[in-house]
This record gives C-alpha cells, sequence and structure tokens, in this order.
C-alpha cells in the first residue's frame, strides 16, 4: 500500500490529551466510514438487477468482494482503536511505569497508520462503486431516450 506515514510522525510529541483527541477523532472517522458502508450497501441493493447483467457482472462482483472483505476488516479495527482509548486512562493515572507512555505511543502510531490505511482503501472503493453506478445510470437513461 502506497501511505506515507511521515505525516504521523508527531505522535512522539503529543500530550496524552493530543492522542485522546487523535483517538476519538479516529473512532468517529471509522463509524462514518461504517454508515458510508452501509449506505453503499442498500445503495448495490438496489441495482442489484443491473450490476449482474451482461457487462457489468465481473467488475462488480469484484467490487463486492472488495466491500465484504472490508466489512470485515473493520470490526476489529474499530475494537482494536476503542480498546486502545481506554488504556490511555491507564497512562494518565499517577504511577509511573517504565517505556509506558512509549509503548502507548507506538500502539498509536501503529493504529493510526492502519486506520489511514483502511481509510485510503475504502476511498478507492467507493470511487469505484460510484463509478460503476453512474455508468449504469447513464446506460439505463439513454436506453430510456431510444425507447
Amino acid at each position: 500500500m502506497a501511505i506515507n506515514p511521515t505525516h504521523i510522525k508527531y505522535i512522539k510529541w503529543r500530550s496524552p490529551e493530543g492522542l485522546h483527541e487523535d483517538t476519538i477523532q479516529c473512532i468517529s472517522q471509522l463509524q462514518f466510514i461504517n454508515d458510508e458502508v452501509n449506505f453503499l450497501n442498500e445503495l448495490i441493493k438496489v441495482h442489484t438487477l443491473d450490476l449482474i447483467s451482461g457487462t457489468t457482472f465481473e467488475k462488480s462482483s469484484v467490487i463486492v468482494s472488495k466491500l465484504i472483505t472490508l466489512q470485515k476488516e473493520f470490526k476489529p479495527l474499530i475494537e482494536q482503536v476503542e480498546l486502545h482509548r481506554n488504556k490511555l486512562q491507564t497512562l494518565m493515572d499517577d504511577i509511573d511505569v517504565p517505556d509506558e507512555q512509549e509503548d502507548y505511543k507506538a500502539e498509536h502510531y501503529k493504529l493510526m497508520f492502519e486506520s489511514i490505511g483502511f481509510n485510503s482503501k475504502f476511498k478507492k472503493l467507493k470511487k469505484e462503486i460510484f463509478s460503476l453506478i453512474s455508468s449504469i445510470l447513464k446506460f439505463n437513461k439513454q436506453k430510456r431516450l431510444l425507447n
């Protein structure tokens, strides 16, 4: 995957409050993506007959399988990020544990990188779905105009 992780390198200088904000924003973004996935599923259901007909069948089956794979990746990722958010409380307590903050930041970096990768895969898939559906709608409109 061609994701450049350099823009999240700032994590090593973030305070626990900043890490918490990052995590809350990541959870919010993932939940929004989940809503969009549900919308895309409904969109695909509405246009199922057009998607399985003729020339679009192979392309649509690949896209639907990618969407199913993305849905399977979502649940473990959101659970990891929520668990990570809950671990922040132990980081903010008054008990000093050696390398606790560095370990948390390393995990934070990994999870933020994974969520960025998930987001970019979703955006690419969403573009493919919209492109396919729009081509189907254009074809149907042309067919109605000819009749």
